[in-house]
Protein backbone atom coordinates (compact mmCIF):
# COMPACT_ATOMS: atom_id res chain seq x y z
CA UNK A 1 0.00 0.00 0.00
CA UNK A 2 0.84 2.99 -0.73
CA UNK A 3 2.51 5.36 2.29
CA UNK A 4 -0.09 8.52 1.50
CA UNK A 5 -3.25 5.85 1.49
CA UNK A 6 -1.72 3.95 4.15
CA UNK A 7 -2.08 7.27 6.46
CA UNK A 8 -5.05 8.05 4.96
CA UNK A 9 -6.44 4.84 5.93
CA UNK A 10 -5.04 4.77 9.54
CA UNK A 11 -6.32 7.97 10.14
CA UNK A 12 -10.21 6.51 9.31
CA UNK A 13 -9.89 3.69 10.98
CA UNK A 14 -8.81 5.58 14.07
CA UNK A 15 -10.70 7.87 13.88
CA UNK A 16 -13.63 5.88 12.74
CA UNK A 17 -12.93 3.35 15.89
CA UNK A 18 -12.86 5.90 18.26
CA UNK A 19 -16.20 7.70 17.33
CA UNK A 20 -17.75 4.17 17.43
CA UNK A 21 -16.28 2.95 20.52
CA UNK A 22 -17.79 6.02 22.77
CA UNK A 23 -20.84 5.76 20.23
CA UNK A 24 -21.48 2.01 21.14
CA UNK A 25 -20.24 2.36 24.70
CA UNK A 26 -22.49 5.22 25.24
CA UNK A 27 -25.64 3.22 23.53
CA UNK A 28 -24.92 -0.29 26.02
CA UNK A 29 -24.79 1.80 28.82
CA UNK A 30 -27.85 3.60 28.60
CA UNK A 31 -29.99 1.35 26.85
CA UNK A 32 -28.63 -2.00 28.50
CA UNK A 33 -26.77 -1.74 31.48
CA UNK A 34 -28.84 1.37 33.01
CA UNK A 35 -32.09 2.26 30.84
CA UNK A 36 -33.10 5.52 31.56
CA UNK A 37 -36.78 3.73 32.23
CA UNK A 38 -39.42 2.67 34.30
CA UNK A 39 -39.42 3.48 38.43
CA UNK A 40 -35.48 3.35 38.60
CA UNK A 41 -34.69 5.90 35.99
CA UNK A 42 -33.24 7.85 38.31
CA UNK A 43 -31.35 5.48 39.62
CA UNK A 44 -30.14 4.53 36.70
CA UNK A 45 -29.26 7.50 35.53
CA UNK A 46 -27.14 8.43 38.66
CA UNK A 47 -25.18 4.84 38.04
CA UNK A 48 -24.17 5.53 34.07
CA UNK A 49 -23.06 9.26 34.76
CA UNK A 50 -20.78 7.68 37.56
CA UNK A 51 -19.26 4.97 35.10
CA UNK A 52 -19.24 6.86 31.96
CA UNK A 53 -16.08 8.79 33.29
CA UNK A 54 -14.53 4.89 34.12
CA UNK A 55 -15.70 4.12 29.82
CA UNK A 56 -14.28 7.16 28.56
CA UNK A 57 -10.63 6.89 30.40
CA UNK A 58 -10.40 3.18 29.49
CA UNK A 59 -8.84 2.88 26.18
CA UNK A 60 -6.36 5.35 27.86
CA UNK A 61 -5.65 3.29 30.52
CA UNK A 62 -5.96 -0.06 28.81
CA UNK A 63 -3.37 1.69 26.20
CA UNK A 64 -1.11 2.41 29.41
CA UNK A 65 -1.37 -0.83 30.76
CA UNK A 66 -0.33 -2.51 27.77
CA UNK A 67 2.73 -0.01 27.17
CA UNK A 68 3.42 1.00 30.07
CA UNK A 69 2.59 -1.59 33.26
CA UNK A 70 2.92 -4.75 31.43
CA UNK A 71 6.27 -4.08 30.06
CA UNK A 72 7.49 -3.23 33.67
CA UNK A 73 6.08 -6.05 35.02
CA UNK A 74 7.39 -8.13 32.50
CA UNK A 75 10.59 -7.12 32.69
CA UNK A 76 11.05 -7.39 36.42
CA UNK A 77 10.01 -11.11 36.13
CA UNK A 78 12.65 -11.97 33.44
CA UNK A 79 15.02 -10.24 35.58
CA UNK A 80 14.32 -13.35 38.33
CA UNK A 81 15.62 -15.51 35.75
CA UNK A 82 19.30 -16.81 34.43
CA UNK A 83 20.94 -15.66 31.07
CA UNK A 84 18.82 -18.15 29.31
CA UNK A 85 15.67 -17.27 30.33
CA UNK A 86 14.90 -20.41 31.44
CA UNK A 87 15.80 -20.97 35.06
CA UNK A 88 14.20 -19.25 38.08
CA UNK A 89 17.32 -17.73 40.20
CA UNK A 90 15.47 -15.21 42.11
CA UNK A 91 17.28 -12.37 43.45
CA UNK A 92 20.41 -13.66 41.97
CA UNK A 93 21.15 -11.17 39.37
CA UNK A 94 20.59 -8.21 41.33
CA UNK A 95 22.88 -10.08 44.04
CA UNK A 96 25.65 -10.37 41.66
CA UNK A 97 25.05 -7.01 39.87
CA UNK A 98 25.83 -4.92 43.32
CA UNK A 99 28.57 -7.20 43.87
CA UNK A 100 30.24 -6.63 40.98
CA UNK A 101 33.44 -4.25 41.00
CA UNK A 102 31.95 -3.14 37.26
CA UNK A 103 28.21 -2.13 38.89
CA UNK A 104 29.69 0.01 41.41
CA UNK A 105 31.85 2.08 39.20
CA UNK A 106 28.73 2.54 37.16
CA UNK A 107 26.64 3.60 40.37
CA UNK A 108 29.35 6.02 41.01
CA UNK A 109 29.94 7.17 37.77
CA UNK A 110 26.08 8.23 38.06
CA UNK A 111 25.98 9.83 40.86
CA UNK A 112 28.86 12.77 39.26
CA UNK A 113 26.89 12.79 36.41
CA UNK A 114 23.93 13.67 38.10
CA UNK A 115 25.62 15.77 40.61
CA UNK A 116 27.40 17.50 37.76
CA UNK A 117 25.87 18.11 34.58
CA UNK A 118 22.03 18.98 35.81
CA UNK A 119 23.67 21.99 37.84
CA UNK A 120 26.18 23.13 35.53
CA UNK A 121 23.83 23.43 32.77
CA UNK A 122 21.51 25.12 34.80
CA UNK A 123 24.31 27.80 35.75
CA UNK A 124 25.52 28.20 32.39
CA UNK A 125 22.13 28.39 31.19
CA UNK A 126 21.31 31.04 33.85
CA UNK A 127 24.01 32.80 33.34
CA UNK A 128 23.87 32.87 29.62
CA UNK A 129 20.03 33.65 29.82
CA UNK A 130 21.00 36.87 31.84
CA UNK A 131 23.93 37.98 30.13
CA UNK A 132 22.40 37.69 26.89
CA UNK A 133 19.51 39.58 27.63
CA UNK A 134 21.03 42.40 27.97
CA UNK A 135 22.73 42.33 24.31
CA UNK A 136 21.59 43.90 21.30
CA UNK A 137 23.09 40.90 19.44
CA UNK A 138 21.34 38.28 22.38
CA UNK A 139 19.18 36.41 20.01
CA UNK A 140 22.10 35.33 17.90
CA UNK A 141 24.19 34.16 20.69
CA UNK A 142 20.90 32.44 22.04
CA UNK A 143 20.78 30.82 18.85
CA UNK A 144 24.40 29.95 18.23
CA UNK A 145 24.31 28.42 22.64
CA UNK A 146 21.07 26.78 21.74
CA UNK A 147 22.16 24.93 18.22
CA UNK A 148 24.03 21.75 19.79
CA UNK A 149 20.72 20.82 20.86
CA UNK A 150 20.49 20.26 17.34
CA UNK A 151 22.86 17.67 17.31
CA UNK A 152 22.42 14.20 17.99
CA UNK A 153 24.27 12.87 21.16
CA UNK A 154 26.38 10.58 18.29
CA UNK A 155 26.83 13.26 16.39
CA UNK A 156 28.57 15.54 18.99
CA UNK A 157 30.28 12.57 20.62
CA UNK A 158 32.17 12.46 17.20
CA UNK A 159 33.09 16.50 17.22
CA UNK A 160 34.65 16.16 20.91
CA UNK A 161 35.85 13.20 19.60
CA UNK A 162 38.37 15.09 17.55
CA UNK A 163 38.65 18.08 19.83
CA UNK A 164 39.92 15.47 22.56
CA UNK A 165 42.11 13.58 19.73
CA UNK A 166 45.87 12.29 21.07
CA UNK A 167 46.82 13.96 17.45
CA UNK A 168 47.98 17.66 18.61
CA UNK A 169 47.17 18.42 14.91
CA UNK A 170 43.39 17.75 15.81
CA UNK A 171 42.48 17.48 19.23
CA UNK A 172 42.76 21.24 20.81
CA UNK A 173 43.86 20.42 24.08
CA UNK A 174 47.00 18.74 23.00
CA UNK A 175 47.40 21.22 20.26
CA UNK A 176 47.71 23.87 23.69
CA UNK A 177 49.88 21.42 25.30
CA UNK A 178 52.11 20.68 22.85
CA UNK A 179 52.20 24.62 22.05
CA UNK A 180 54.12 24.51 25.72
CA UNK A 181 56.03 21.38 24.73
CA UNK A 182 54.09 18.85 26.89
CA UNK A 183 53.46 15.29 25.80
CA UNK A 184 50.19 14.47 23.75
CA UNK A 185 47.72 12.41 26.05
CA UNK A 186 44.30 11.05 25.65
CA UNK A 187 42.10 12.94 27.41
CA UNK A 188 39.16 10.24 27.92
CA UNK A 189 41.70 7.31 28.71
CA UNK A 190 42.72 9.12 31.76
CA UNK A 191 41.25 7.63 34.68
CA UNK A 192 38.79 9.66 37.08
CA UNK A 193 39.05 13.06 35.05
CA UNK A 194 37.49 11.05 31.82
CA UNK A 195 34.29 11.20 33.30
CA UNK A 196 34.42 14.94 33.41
CA UNK A 197 35.37 15.62 29.60
CA UNK A 198 32.44 12.74 28.90
CA UNK A 199 30.18 15.23 31.30
CA UNK A 200 31.20 18.41 29.47
CA UNK A 201 29.55 17.24 26.28
CA UNK A 202 26.03 16.89 27.88
CA UNK A 203 26.91 20.40 29.41
CA UNK A 204 27.51 21.58 26.60
CA UNK A 205 24.41 20.27 24.60
CA UNK A 206 22.03 20.91 27.50
CA UNK A 207 23.16 24.88 28.71
CA UNK A 208 20.83 25.63 25.51
CA UNK A 209 17.99 24.33 26.95
CA UNK A 210 18.36 25.54 30.20
CA UNK A 211 19.10 28.70 28.67
CA UNK A 212 15.87 29.53 26.82
CA UNK A 213 13.37 27.79 29.26
CA UNK A 214 14.70 30.02 32.12
CA UNK A 215 15.00 33.23 29.93
CA UNK A 216 11.91 33.00 29.26
CA UNK A 217 11.26 32.75 33.12
CA UNK A 218 13.24 35.61 33.49
CA UNK A 219 11.48 37.99 31.33
CA UNK A 220 8.15 36.95 33.32
CA UNK A 221 9.86 38.81 36.48
CA UNK A 222 7.60 41.93 37.39
CA UNK A 223 9.83 45.29 36.53
CA UNK A 224 8.22 46.74 40.00
CA UNK A 225 10.65 44.11 42.13
CA UNK A 226 13.92 45.32 40.06
CA UNK A 227 13.26 48.67 40.13
CA UNK A 228 12.18 48.90 43.93
CA UNK A 229 15.38 47.13 44.58
CA UNK A 230 17.88 49.64 42.54
CA UNK A 231 16.00 52.36 44.32
CA UNK A 232 16.89 51.06 47.81
CA UNK A 233 20.60 50.79 46.75
CA UNK A 234 20.65 47.02 45.15
CA UNK A 235 24.11 46.69 42.86
CA UNK A 236 23.67 44.47 39.57
CA UNK A 237 24.71 40.76 41.63
CA UNK A 238 22.26 41.62 44.53
CA UNK A 239 19.07 42.17 41.99
CA UNK A 240 20.37 38.76 40.32
CA UNK A 241 20.59 36.65 42.82
CA UNK A 242 18.84 37.88 45.20
CA UNK A 243 15.94 39.14 43.48
CA UNK A 244 15.62 37.56 40.11
CA UNK A 245 16.60 33.77 41.55
CA UNK A 246 14.33 33.35 44.60
CA UNK A 247 11.25 34.37 41.72
CA UNK A 248 12.17 31.85 39.25
CA UNK A 249 13.38 28.96 42.06
CA UNK A 250 10.61 27.09 40.69
CA UNK A 251 11.38 26.96 37.09
CA UNK A 252 15.21 26.32 37.77
CA UNK A 253 14.43 23.48 40.10
CA UNK A 254 12.21 22.16 36.95
CA UNK A 255 15.28 22.80 34.32
CA UNK A 256 17.45 20.55 36.76
CA UNK A 257 15.71 18.07 37.94
CA UNK A 258 14.26 17.24 33.35
CA UNK A 259 18.41 17.23 32.49
CA UNK A 260 18.72 15.21 36.07
CA UNK A 261 16.17 12.61 34.18
CA UNK A 262 17.89 12.50 30.93
CA UNK A 263 21.79 12.10 32.60
CA UNK A 264 19.91 8.81 34.13
CA UNK A 265 19.04 7.83 30.74
CA UNK A 266 22.15 9.03 29.03
CA UNK A 267 23.66 6.53 26.96
CA UNK A 268 25.48 7.44 23.98
CA UNK A 269 28.34 9.66 24.46
CA UNK A 270 29.86 7.00 26.96
CA UNK A 271 28.94 4.35 24.34
CA UNK A 272 30.43 6.42 21.21
CA UNK A 273 33.61 7.70 23.30
CA UNK A 274 34.62 4.72 24.87
CA UNK A 275 32.47 2.35 25.18
CA UNK A 276 32.55 2.17 28.69
CA UNK A 277 35.93 1.45 29.09
CA UNK A 278 38.97 3.50 31.20
CA UNK A 279 36.54 3.74 34.05
CA UNK A 280 33.89 5.59 32.05
CA UNK A 281 30.59 2.96 32.94
CA UNK A 282 27.64 4.36 33.63
CA UNK A 283 24.51 2.29 33.94
CA UNK A 284 22.94 2.30 30.89
CA UNK A 285 26.25 1.56 28.80
CA UNK A 286 27.11 -1.27 31.47
CA UNK A 287 23.32 -2.44 30.84
CA UNK A 288 24.14 -2.63 27.10
CA UNK A 289 27.49 -5.08 27.87
CA UNK A 290 24.57 -7.60 29.10
CA UNK A 291 21.67 -7.04 26.48
CA UNK A 292 22.58 -9.69 24.03
CA UNK A 293 24.21 -11.89 25.81
CA UNK A 294 22.53 -12.20 29.26
CA UNK A 295 19.76 -10.86 29.17
CA UNK A 296 18.53 -11.47 32.73
CA UNK A 297 21.15 -9.13 34.01
CA UNK A 298 20.22 -6.47 31.58
CA UNK A 299 17.00 -6.36 32.73
CA UNK A 300 17.81 -6.34 36.14
CA UNK A 301 20.08 -3.19 35.32
CA UNK A 302 17.16 -1.73 33.98
CA UNK A 303 15.02 -2.02 36.27
CA UNK A 304 17.99 -0.18 38.43
CA UNK A 305 17.72 2.82 36.46
CA UNK A 306 13.91 3.04 36.37
CA UNK A 307 14.06 3.19 40.25
CA UNK A 308 16.45 5.46 40.26
CA UNK A 309 14.60 7.64 37.89
CA UNK A 310 11.27 6.92 39.16
CA UNK A 311 11.78 9.42 42.39
CA UNK A 312 12.98 12.30 40.03
CA UNK A 313 10.14 11.82 38.00
CA UNK A 314 7.70 12.48 41.09
CA UNK A 315 9.62 15.68 41.86
CA UNK A 316 9.52 17.18 38.24
CA UNK A 317 5.76 16.58 38.27
CA UNK A 318 5.04 17.86 41.77
CA UNK A 319 7.48 21.14 40.89
CA UNK A 320 5.51 20.71 37.35
CA UNK A 321 2.56 21.35 39.15
CA UNK A 322 3.36 23.86 41.35
CA UNK A 323 4.09 26.11 38.68
CA UNK A 324 0.95 25.87 36.73
CA UNK A 325 -0.92 26.85 40.18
Amino acid sequence: MHPVLQGIVTIMVGVGGCVGYFYFANMFLDKVLFPAKGPKAGQNINRANKVRPWLFLFPAMFALGLYLVYPVVGSFWRSLFDRSGANFIGLGNYIDLFGGSTFRTAVFNNLMWVLVVPAAATFFGLIVAQLTDRLKWGNIAKSLIFMPMAISFVGASLIWKFVYSANPDIGIINAVRDTFGMDPVDPVQVRFWNNFFLMFILIWIQTGFAMVILSAALRGIPEETIEAAIIDGANPFQVFFKIKVPQIMGTIVVVWTTITILVLKVFDIVYTMTGGNFGTHILPSYMMTYMFRDDGRATAVAFVIMILVLPVMIWNIRQARKEMR
